[in-house]
């Protein structure tokens, strides 16, 4: 009986993942190397890769420093009530409950030309929706959860005792900081990051709503994905994805280096 539920898993990966991934493959060299050129050394393709990237870069950063501050603020923030850190341990796990294609809905209601704020901005030559800010904020929407559960059990695990003698012998808050807390949690804020990233890239509902998929102006690799499917081209469609595919596996890798680095400290 054991034998069938491991060949009945090793089926399912198969089916799942495996076949995808060798379709997807050699989807995109059906007209050869100078098929799966052409794809991706199109204007929209690297404008798309391009945009992708900077989208990656900016949330990273953003995610980077914010989620370590709110997960300080939820383990260590003494000065918090009880009810104040079960409110924000809510709101930081939103993402999580809700659909990316409803929060860019929500973003869109909220930041959109027809919207207060968003007249306002685009009033003073600053757009929002269906501009770059916009899926910025989309995709930290989704993202913003990963850095700060990851870094919060480790806050938990190491205390609070080696930051309150610290303290007691006179360190600043800043060199508490880089010199006790940091390299406890290093290698979770690295897992963060890869987690953060690997999200980024893959993001589509969410930038969706928000980019409005406008050719060489919002568009990222995966609406890119999204539109050349649509539009039957099959083999730029398979190129994009391969490039993706091959960031995600070098994404797995560090991912596993820094999760057994994280398990070393």
């Amino acid at each position: 009986m054991r034998r069938w539920w491991i060949t009945l898993t090793y089926l399912v990966f198969t089916l799942l993942l495996i076949a995808p991934l060798i379709k997807i493959t050699t989807g995109a060299f059906n007209d050869g190397f100078s098929g799966l050129g052409d794809a991706l050394l199109r204007p929209e393709a690297l404008h798309a890769l391009m945009m992708t990237g900077l989208i990656v870069v900016v949330v990273t950063l953003i995610n980077t420093l914010f989620g370590i501050m709110m997960a300080i603020y939820l383990v260590r923030g003494t000065w918090l009530s009880k009810r104040l850190k079960s409110f924000l341990n809510s709101i930081v796990d939103l993402p999580f409950a809700v659909s990316p294609i409803i929060g860019g809905l929500m973003i869109v209601l909220l930041l959109g030309p027809s919207s207060v704020m968003g007249a306002f901005f685009e009033n003073i030559g600053f757009k929002i929706v269906y501009a770059f800010p916009g899926m910025v904020i989309a995709t930290l929407f989704v993202t913003f959860p990963l850095m700060v559960r990851e870094v919060m059990p480790v806050l938990q695990e190491i205390g609070s005792q080696q930051e309150e003698a610290a303290s007691t012998l006179g360190a600043y808050p800043w060199t508490t900081f880089w010199k006790v807390t940091w390299p406890s949690i290093q290698w979770a804020v690295v897992y963060g990051v890869v987690l953060t990233v690997a999200r980024s890239v893959g993001e589509f509902g969410a930038v969706l709503v928000v980019s409005g998929n406008i050719m060489n102006k919002t568009q990222t690799a995966t609406t890119l994905v999204y539109q050349d499917v649509e539009n039957f081209n099959v083999t730029a469609a398979n190129s994009v994805a391969l490039v993706l595919i091959a960031f995600s596996v070098g994404l797995l890798l560090l991912m596993e280096w820094a999760k057994k680095r994280k398990g070393v400290s």
